[in-house]
């Protein structure tokens, strides 16, 4: 006697609720099984059931999966998350147990099985034991884009699923530099959401759909949604941001420059546009995406204008709308009286800056001339990055663990004079040493005058990390002995961190070298 086959196992995804949007293959599973499961809560009622309720037989033998608990709230021993782990495996054992007669089974699923859903936890348990299929379905996320009528992406978008269940520090921070998104699982967390959507900047631009497709069926303006009225079954949408609307004084083509600031003040009013404009100076960190914050991320994504040096903006992504303003690296009082100017005809303005706006960059240009007159009532923020001494000592090891000074080698903004007290001071001091700017074409001496004054407080030994094109694609870190430092190999790109008398080069058990300065230091 032949051993008896086991039966098949079907996820069958059902669609975001009008049944004629189930798939044809959804139909055919349906048609062909021998048991019907579905999950439920204790009050009976499965959506899943009723939409492929015209689908099913009287001989269909149907396995209701009723929840015990819909919210954090048992008294289980195991808490929430142990009461749903035994209901899911008496699930999958009731399954099973179908399977192993030879009943093929049909494991409804709103929306697409594995997508959010509940099947994927059947799945889980039995797909290694039985042959099974997945049969896709229509998200929901789709659905409520095509009820809107609005693109949800294009282009190069791209696109973020999140669970209203998130923190709201987490979902700020992801809709803050989301470019599309949906935010499902609303209900009770409606509060949160819309909180963290007002918060990342996005709330004028959320709609909320809920029940799509379904006969009850909304879509509104999110803000204007009644928190009490929101049902499990709902969520909201952040649609593409191309051809939003950005401004009403003509945009420039995506990736046009528009008119960059090389010293003509822009000849407009104060609110010419009706809105209220705003300066955001944008740190962009050292190099790439990688080094971005959520913060700057969703600034850049939010601003209709762009200006910075012509390197840094060919870092920010081009969207569709946006101006860019570039220009050349000398011209920072130019470029901050520019970007002040578009404020005040109401434009969203972010600057940009290298590293961390603050720290020998955008940022002082800037407040500097909202200072004045005619700028003074114009909203200035800064966010920060991620700054090159910060990067450089990551890569290194920990040599900033300590009291440090940070230090710019130009002299094209204070005499060398200053620079040369500066360095005495903080290498009597004790302090490591973050150096910016310490060379380019035209200034060749500075280094090595530097290195001069150092040895008069620093052992030859001390060890001095070069960084360069932190991030980048070229990116170099090397650790020489103070003594060793030649300038020719220093250039703007590069940023040297020199040690304390307290700082320590340890090599490791794979090899590599790394620099750290002690937190303690020692008494007198």
């Amino acid at each position: 006697m032949s051993e008896q086959q086991t039966g098949r196992l079907y996820g069958v995804g059902l669609g975001p609720g009008d049944p004629s949007l189930m798939t044809v293959r959804a139909v055919e599973v349906i048609a062909a099984a021998d048991v019907i499961a579905y999950h439920s809560a204790r009050h009976g009622r499965s959506i899943a059931r009723s939409i492929a309720e015209r689908h099913l037989r009287p001989d269909h033998v149907e396995e209701r999966l009723v929840y015990p608990v819909t919210t954090e709230a048992t008294d289980h021993p195991g808490g929430y998350r142990g009461a749903m782990e035994e209901f899911y495996a008496d699930a999958a054992a009731r399954l099973a147990a179908h399977l192993d007669a030879g009943r093929t089974v049909a494991v409804l699923a709103e929306g697409d099985p594995l997508f959010y859903g509940s099947y994927m936890h059947m799945h889980k348990r039995l797909a290694d034991r039985y042959p099974t299929e997945v049969i896709p379905g229509v998200t929901s996320v789709s659905a409520a884009a095509a009820r809107l009528g609005t693109p949800l992406v294009e282009g190069e978008e791209v696109l973020t699923v999140l669970p209203g269940t998130l923190p709201e520090e987490e979902l700020t921070a992801r809709l803050a530099t989301a470019d599309a998104a949906a935010v499902m699982k609303l209900g009770r967390t409606f509060p949160t959401v819309r909180r963290a959507l007002e918060r990342s900047g996005r709330l004028a631009d959320a709609r909320y759909v809920e029940r799509a497709t379904m006969n009850a069926e909304r879509t509104a303006p999110l803000a204007e949604v009644d928190p009490e009225s929101v049902p499990y079954f709902s969520m909201a949408v952040l649609p593409s941001r191309v051809d939003a609307p950005r401004g009403d004084d003509g945009d420039a083509p995506s990736g046009d420059a528009g008119d960059a600031p090389h010293g003509d003040r822009v000849d407009a009013p104060s609110g010419a546009s009706g809105r209220p404009g705003e300066v955001v100076v944008v740190g962009l960190g050292p190099a790439g995406p990688l080094w971005l914050t959520p913060e700057a991320r969703g600034e850049l994504a939010a601003a209709e204008d762009l200006v910075g040096y012509t390197t840094y903006l060919d870092r920010v992504p081009v969207r569709p709308g946006q101006r860019r303003h570039a220009s050349d690296n000398k011209v920072e009082a130019v470029r901050a009286e520019f970007a002040l100017d578009l404020a005040r005809r109401g434009r969203r303005v972010a600057v940009v800056s290298s590293g961390d706006p603050g720290v020998f960059a955008m940022a002082t240009a800037v407040l500097e001339a909202a200072c004045e007159d005619p700028y003074r009532e114009v909203p200035v923020r800064i966010v920060p990055g991620m700054t090159a001494a910060h990067a450089a000592a990551a890569r290194a090891g920990a040599p900033l663990g300590h009291d440090y000074a940070v230090i710019s080698l130009s002299d094209r903004l204070k005499p060398w004079e200053v620079i040369a007290e500066r360095l005495r001071a903080a290498a009597a001091a004790d302090l490591v040493l973050a150096l910016y700017n310490p060379g380019s074409r035209s200034r060749v001496w500075q280094v090595g005058k530097a290195r001069e004054l150092l040895l008069e407080h620093r052992a030859p030994d001390t060890p001095v990390v070069l960084g360069r094109d932190i991030g980048g694609p070229g990116e170099r870190v090397r650790i020489v002995r103070l003594a060793d430092l030649d300038p020719a190999q220093v250039d703007m790109r590069t940023i040297l961190l020199v040690g304390s008398t307290q700082t320590r080069t340890v090599r490791r058990g794979d090899g590599t070298d790394i620099v750290w300065t002690p937190r303690r230091y020692p008494e007198a």
